[in-house]
């Protein structure tokens, strides 16, 4: 028994080494086809960024009275199609809602990052981030399932505070408005809820099937 180990050791070694044909070689590096992808999400991270401190400097210049600045958050948080109100100084309101908006661009911001870090760890190649002390906690246990998982409560977090923003601001918009983004928050409420139990049932009948 103790001479068959190295040999099946061995066996093994060798398909390991074995080089791919042509064609499974292609399909294989066809992955890298994903790169331009996800260094157009990192331009797009930074973009965020910029928008971040673009609505941040505004709200401050507001704070302490720029009246163009004023006009500026006001007339990014008023509706499509509603009158830009004029008023001396942000109100509470108006704060809170700029306040929002910055919150919203933190999360999608996050949601980026887990696309980019998880989807190329994922369906790319290793970053090899085992030993680095920044290297994300999720990260050390990702693949497609989780990485579906965390991007669907990514998203259900996003449309919270956009339906947030709505109820805050909810004179400003009808009832059909306010039904239909409660109905889409629901169904990615649901959507979410759906994916969890289906990774939580698939790994069990994967199991029982074993057996």
């Amino acid at each position: 028994m103790t001479s068959e180990k190295p040999d099946s050791d061995q066996t093994i070694a060798n398909l390991e080494l074995r080089p791919l044909r042509p064609l499974p070689r292609l399909i294989f590096m066809s992955r890298w086809l994903q790169l331009p992808l996800y260094l157009g999400l990192i331009v797009a991270q930074g973009v965020y960024v910029w928008l971040f401190w673009v609505e941040l400097i505004h709200l401050i210049e507001a704070t302490f009275g720029s009246q163009e600045a004023i006009h500026q958050i006001v007339a990014n948080v008023t509706p499509p199609g509603q009158a830009i109100a004029e008023m001396s100084k942000p109100t509470e309101t108006v704060i809170m809602l700029v306040i929002l908006g910055l919150i919203d661009v933190v999360m999608i911001s996050n949601l980026l990052i887990m696309v980019i870090v998880g989807g190329y760890e994922t369906f790319v190649s290793r970053l090899d981030l085992d030993r680095h002390p920044d290297q994300p906690e999720w990260l050390s246990h990702v693949n497609a399932s989780v990485l579906k998982v965390k991007l669907g409560t990514a998203i259900i977090s996003i449309s919270s505070i956009h339906l947030l923003k709505t109820f805050i601001n909810a004179h400003a918009y009808d009832a059909k408005t306010l039904i239909a983004q409660t109905s889409i928050h629901i169904a990615f409420l649901l959507s979410a809820m759906a994916m969890a139990a289906c990774d939580r049932i698939l790994p069990n009948y994967s199991s029982h099937s074993q057996h």
